[in-house]
């Protein structure tokens, strides 16, 4: 059983009201398949072969997805008549870097870059056709492409021709010529460009007020009068044309804003106790939400990134800023990505719009926080309708609304980190939404939402059902304690303590249990490559440190990196005693074994037992260890046993019992006796059931004062993984007798 999910739909953060929900039940979007690009590469190809998904469009009827593969330099075309079970149909080579794409009634529409180098840009206009799959023509733009559009009715294809800087060169400082311009190729009715060897340039120098004889398009987006709005991103400065004519109806800078009560050091925290003044928006994306008006996602670039998204009209009025309020949503959802965010925040870079049930939605999503929000139109200020989950590096997107479905194209890919470039589907009509699993509420230092990530561990409250302890690694500054409301999902992070009263400058929290005299348990992950000590440590429940217990020396020169991962007080024979699961094998353990150490907080000894791990029986090879250990009562303990992979190759996922009655742990140099395991519980299924990437982290289990077995998984902070937390109650923990 799990957890029954609602929509974040009063997320009781005292800061904006934007963050309730505004969809009515059956309004709300779920994932319904990942598609790994890897697929689409053609027999014969290493599947390992670095893929990417970045710039992504449809055909008219929806039934089958183009992007563009930068690095294998192909146009990829998947069938996606079932949106669950996408299937990879064509790769086209295009000779050159594919830059954007757009569809129409017969032909794809692809940009391509050719450059030899920033002096010397080029590029054209690739035109595919959908029957033969085969290049039709090639149209010269007189530079490097980046944003390709067509117009609604198939008039007209717009290209954005950056000729971008050089970011080594001058610091990345405008001007850098050539400049670039707006191409223009006017359709016939068959489709095909008439104007392919004369494309009609639109120049745009001597309109901005930075680098202004150096404009550098980025995105162009056509509305239904044929005008066409393009974002001059390094300039901050937008410009909107007529089509038709080729002529600049209207121009204005993009401006700048006031940021308050957000992250901004670079200490990897997510405390919003800062603020930025004049901060250039620097739009990337644009999309037009009908003739007059059109959106912005503002991710920045070299000086500017305003960390949200801006509605415009025409004119250059600003009809509404959403200002810090994205930030503060990521902040509460944990996917703010505090390693490399102080400049830019969560980075939205990328906008789309649809109109489902009779309301226009505005899609923007974040490509460092990995989630996409959905915001309803109103015609004034939006409505905040949902958080969406996306794999890693969302980049394009596109909504389809003649299928009731939205798509994601997100663009990062690491064979060898264990993640991969996917295409993520979601379907309109659920009843409610299944993410977030987890919130967090305000800090009342800030006002803004407690910053929390990477949880690693989790312990019930023994006389509290309602309440359970979580803690972060070391992924971030400090090692915190956060206290959470499990009594109806999402689950609410209420509040924290920071670890303090220690010379320790820094630990990796992997594990907790609640202290039947007060206080808490934690153990702390070592790592000998950076002289960080394998510790256990008691803790009072306002965070002070009250002992740091370490291991015997001797076996200490045994260990590795991966070592305490989870914790647990138990009685035996009378004694209170403290369970460490040691996560991987160490250089002294037979094959196949790893430690659990066992401290009697009265003698102040350490005794050992072995635990038989599984053998790897992941196709993708890796690990197999322990990522947490539960007391069940007595001498009896629940371990959470997994592989290191994720996604399709992800195997053991699952819940062992084990007892060390009749076990007399031994002393360090001693043969070690060896548990008995039963495998009680694969929690597979559980987390395949969003349809994402398996994430690989299962870290925390516990049980509740009533009984239930609580399980959450570590987002690892945003940083090369996808991100999402998943939160489950399993069950009742008696099925693991």
């Amino acid at each position: 059983m799990k957890l029954r999910t609602i929509l974040l739909a009063g997320i009781s953060l005292g800061v904006s009201a934007g963050f309730c929900g505004a969809a009515n039940a059956g309004s709300f979007f779920e994932r319904v398949n990942t598609f790994p690009v890897y697929k689409t590469l053609n027999e014969g190809t290493d599947p390992n072969t670095v893929t990417s998904a970045e710039i992504i469009s449809a055909t008219k009827d929806g039934m089958t997805l183009v992007f563009t593969d930068s690095p294998a330099e192909s146009l990829v075309f998947v069938d996606a008549s079932n949106p669950e079970a996408l299937a990879p149909k064509a790769r086209i080579a295009l000779g050159g870097e594919p830059t954007s794409v757009t569809v129409g009634q017969s032909f794809a529409y692809t940009g391509v870059n050719t450059s030899e180098s920033y002096v010397a840009p080029s590029g054209h206009l690739a035109v595919v056709d959908l029957g033969s799959l085969e290049t039709v023509a090639k149209c010269d733009v007189k530079g490097q492409p980046d944003s390709v559009a067509m117009s609604a009715d198939g008039k007209f294809v717009a290209v954005a021709v950056e000729n971008e800087r050089d970011e080594e060169l001058n610091d990345g400082k405008l001007p850098q010529l050539p400049a670039g311009h707006l191409a223009i190729f006017d359709l016939g009715e068959d489709g095909k460009p008439v104007n392919c060897d004369a494309a009609r340039i639109v120049d745009v120098t001597g309109l901005a007020e930075i680098g202004g004889d150096d404009p550098e398009p980025e995105f162009v987006s056509i509305n239904a009068d044929n005008q066409v709005v393009m974002t001059l991103q390094e300039n901050n400065h937008l410009v909107v044309v007529d089509l038709a004519s080729g002529k600049i109806t209207s121009n204005f800078s993009a401006g700048a804003v006031n940021l308050e009560n957000i992250p901004v050091s670079k200490a990897r925290m997510s405390d919003a106790s800062g603020s930025l003044e004049n901060v250039k928006r620097e739009p990337d994306a644009v999309a037009w939400l009908d003739a007059d008006r059109f959106v912005t996602a503002n991710e920045g670039d070299y000086e500017g990134g305003s960390r949200g998204f801006t509605i415009w009209n025409t004119k250059g009025e600003v009809l509404f800023d959403s200002g810090n309020t994205v930030e503060h949503i990521a902040m509460a959802n944990g996917h703010y990505p505090a390693k490399r965010a102080s400049k830019k925040g969560a980075e939205l870079e990328g906008v789309a719009v649809g109109e489902f049930n009779g309301e226009k939605l505005i899609f923007v999503n974040s490509e460092r926080g990995n989630f996409v929000v959905i915001y309803k139109d109103t015609g004034a200020e939006p409505e905040f309708v949902q958080f969406l989950p996306t794999h890693i590096a969302p980049e394009g997107s596109i909504a389809l609304p003649q299928r009731g479905l939205f798509v994601v194209a997100n663009e990062a890919d690491s064979a060898e980190d264990g993640f991969r470039s996917q295409v993520s589907v979601y379907r309109f009509g659920a009843e409610a939404s299944t993410y977030p699993m987890v919130v967090s509420e305000a800090d009342p230092e800030t006002g803004a939402p407690i910053g929390w990530g990477a949880l690693s561990g989790l312990a019930g409250d023994p006389q509290d059902a309602s309440k359970v302890y979580a803690i972060s690694d070391s992924f971030y500054d400090k090692a915190r304690i956060y206290t959470l409301d499990v009594s109806s999902m999402p689950v609410k992070i209420k509040s924290y303590v920071n670890l303090h009263g220690a010379d320790t400058p820094k630990y990796d929290l992997e594990g907790i249990a609640v202290s039947k005299d007060g206080g808490f348990w934690l153990a702390s992950e070592g790592n000998p490559e950076k002289d960080m000590k394998h510790l256990l440590i008691k803790a009072a429940a306002d965070g002070s440190v009250e002992q740091e217990i370490e291991l015997p020396a001797e076996l200490v020169a045994q260990s590795t990196r991966f070592s305490f991962e989870g914790v647990a007080e138990f009685e035996k024979d009378g004694k209170t005693l403290v369970a460490v699961a040691v996560q991987r094998s160490w250089k002294d353990d037979p094959k196949g074994m790893v430690k659990l150490a066992i401290f009697d907080p009265e003698a102040k000894t350490w005794g050992f037992v072995h635990y038989p791990l599984d053998a790897p029986a992941s196709a993708a090879g890796g690990w197999v260890g322990l990522s947490e250990i539960v007391s069940l009562g007595g001498e009896e303990f629940a371990v959470l046993e997994r592989d290191n992979q994720g996604g399709e190759f992800a195997s053991i996922k699952q819940v062992t019992r084990i007892s060390l009655k009749g076990i007399t742990p031994a002393a360090y140099g001693s043969e070690l006796p060896v548990v008995e395991k039963r495998k009680a519980l694969d929690i597979l299924p559980a987390l395949s059931a969003s349809k994402g990437w398996v994430l690989d982290k299962p870290e925390g289990l516990t049980v509740t004062a009533d009984g239930r077995l609580l399980l959450v998984t570590d987002n690892d902070g945003v940083d090369d993984a996808p991100g999402a937390t998943e939160f489950f109650d399993l069950g009742a923990a008696s099925q693991l007798n």
